[in-house]
This record gives C-alpha cells, sequence and structure tokens, in this order.
C-alpha cells in the first residue's frame, strides 16, 4: 500500500517537478520527434524548458503528465508559481505537524490533539474555534501579501518574488549565481517537503510511525 501511495504522491505532484523562466527557440525543435520533445523540454510550439531552474539531476526535465507539452511561458510561469506556493505551504506544514506532534501549542490549545485528529477538535471546542478563527485571519492576510502587487510601481524580479519592494533582507547586494543558488534551495526544499508531508499524513492514515519512539500522531 505504501508503494502505491509513494506512486501516486509523485503522480501528483510531477507538475512540481517540472522547471523556472526563460525560454530559446530552435530550428531544431521543428523537426524532432514527439518523444525528442518530451525528453529534451521543448515544447510543440518551439518553447525549451530544458534549462530552466529546477531542471537536475537525476530526473532532468520532468514533466510525465505533459502538463507543458503545448505550453507557453506564460502556462510554465503559472505552473511555476503554484509549484513555489505549495512548497512554502507544504515547508510549513511539516514544520507544524512535528511541532504539534513534539507536545508543543500555542496558549489556548493545550487541548487541541495532533496530527489529523485536530481537525476535528477545531469544530468540536472553544479553543478550537478561536485556533480555527486565527488560522482563517492568518491564510487571509497571507494570501493578500504573498502575491505580487502589480498596482505598486514595482516589478517582481522572479516568479515568486513577493517583496513588492517592502522586503530585502540583504537580497539585493548578492550576486546573481547567489539568487540562483537560493532559488534553487528553496525549490528544492518545497519538493522535499510536499513529499515530506504526504509521507506523514499516509504513514498516519495507515498506522504506521516513522517519528522517534515509534510515536504516531492523531493516536
Amino acid at each position: 500500500m505504501m508503494k502505491v501511495a509513494v506512486l501516486a504522491a509523485l503522480a501528483g505532484s510531477a507538475a512540481a517537478f517540472a522547471p523556472a523562466q526563460q525560454s530559446i527557440r530552435t530550428s531544431s525543435a521543428v523537426s524532432a520527434t514527439e518523444a525528442q520533445k518530451d525528453f529534451f523540454g521543448l515544447t510543440s510550439s518551439g518553447m525549451d524548458f530544458s534549462k530552466e531552474l529546477g531542471v537536475q539531476p537525476p530526473l532532468g526535465f520532468f514533466d510525465p503528465l505533459g502538463l507543458l507539452k503545448d505550453g507557453d511561458q506564460s502556462t510554465f510561469d503559472d505552473l511555476r508559481e503554484k509549484e513555489i506556493k505549495h512548497g512554502r505551504v507544504a515547508m510549513l506544514a511539516v514544520v507544524g505537524y512535528l511541532t504539534t506532534a513534539a507536545g508543543i501549542r500555542f496558549p489556548g490549545a493545550e487541548g487541541i490533539p495532533d496530527g489529523l485528529a485536530s481537525w476535528q477538535a477545531l469544530l468540536d471546542t472553544r479553543d478550537g474555534m478561536n485556533v480555527l478563527m486565527q488560522m482563517v485571519a492568518f491564510f487571509v492576510v497571507a494570501e493578500i501579501v504573498n502575491r505580487d502587487a502589480d498596482w505598486l510601481d514595482n516589478k517582481a524580479e522572479f516568479v515568486g518574488d513577493y517583496r513588492n519592494g517592502a522586503l530585502d533582507f540583504g537580497w539585493d547586494k548578492l550576486s546573481a549565481e547567489t539568487k540562483m543558488k537560493k532559488r534553487a534551495i528553496e525549490l528544492n526544499n518545497g519538493r522535499a517537503a510536499m513529499m515530506g508531508i504526504w509521507g506523514l499524513v499516509t504513514h498516519e492514515i495507515i498506522g504506521e510511525s516513522i517519528l522517534p519512539g515509534g510515536y504516531l500522531p492523531g493516536h
């Protein structure tokens, strides 16, 4: 059953392993076979995504569902933005899952269980409803803040850049090579986190602990 879950996770996150933002037209793309196009990251429109950020060994350009087969740069950018967002959410999810499994709670949420059992508790208890309202408020603020503010006199440096001229933390002082390296690190951490939270939840569902001491959240 675990193998099936892993295969499903790989299929479901296939788009996450497609790459980030730069395109060229090549004459060879016109004459390439469909198999060659799929392998090298060439689309039917002649777009080449094989040099994008995130294309790396051992998978290289990985798009088994063909989401970019007929795609253009805007299609790619849309998928990349979704990948980055899901990766960031997954990183928070893994940290939150492990933190609550360790017994750590915010004040007022001491009675909320960990794991998937927490969702029902949010609806069944007064403390749970307070936590739920705080979560909803956080989600609303995060959705507003974490997007490119096109109404400002500001231009995003890359897909997923939501600084909007307000935050920097020394980013603009970094070299182009260092920026690419840090973006790749975030991308890979997000991919790992998506698989990580999937694995944690799957193991909880099947009742097999992978945490120290054999602890199983929600049980």
